[in-house]
């Protein structure tokens, strides 16, 4: 997955005005799991695209993913310098980026009929919960 690459379905952390940004904290944690948000903000600056893109801003950006449940806290470490908190995927920012980036032809070639009553059996239950 490319961090610059959107040829599928829009989805939601992938829509707007961050969503640049979204796409490389998600490229730069399907490298590596779990990573710092120091980590991951040196990692996506060294993107050339974001290159003058400050840390803060990407501490934000994960933070906010993490509110909307894009990112999942792992394990959080006191250290001299204060708080560090590791960060990885969860599984709807994976499915979101594997909509992201197949198109809906790529998405449906192959699947069978019972694989693909399936999934919608499990999304039909998901939103009748709510």
């Amino acid at each position: 997955m490319a961090w610059d690459k959107s040829r599928g379905i829009a989805v939601d952390p992938f829509i707007g005005r961050g969503a640049p940004l979204n796409r490389a904290i998600t490229y730069v944690l399907s490298i590596e799991q779990p990573q710092t948000t120091r980590r991951i903000s040196k990692n996506v600056c060294s993107i050339p695209f974001f290159r003058d893109t400050s840390g803060s801003t990407v501490n934000k950006r994960v933070r906010d993913l993490e509110k909307r449940q894009f990112l999942e806290k792992v394990q959080v470490v006191q250290r001299v310098g204060g708080i560090t908190n590791y960060y990885r995927l969860t599984p709807n920012l994976e499915l979101a980026a594997y909509f992201d980036t197949h198109t809906g032809k790529e998405l449906f070639a192959g699947i069978s009929r019972e694989d693909a009553a399936t999934i919608l059996a499990r999304i039909k239950k998901v939103h009748e919960k709510k």
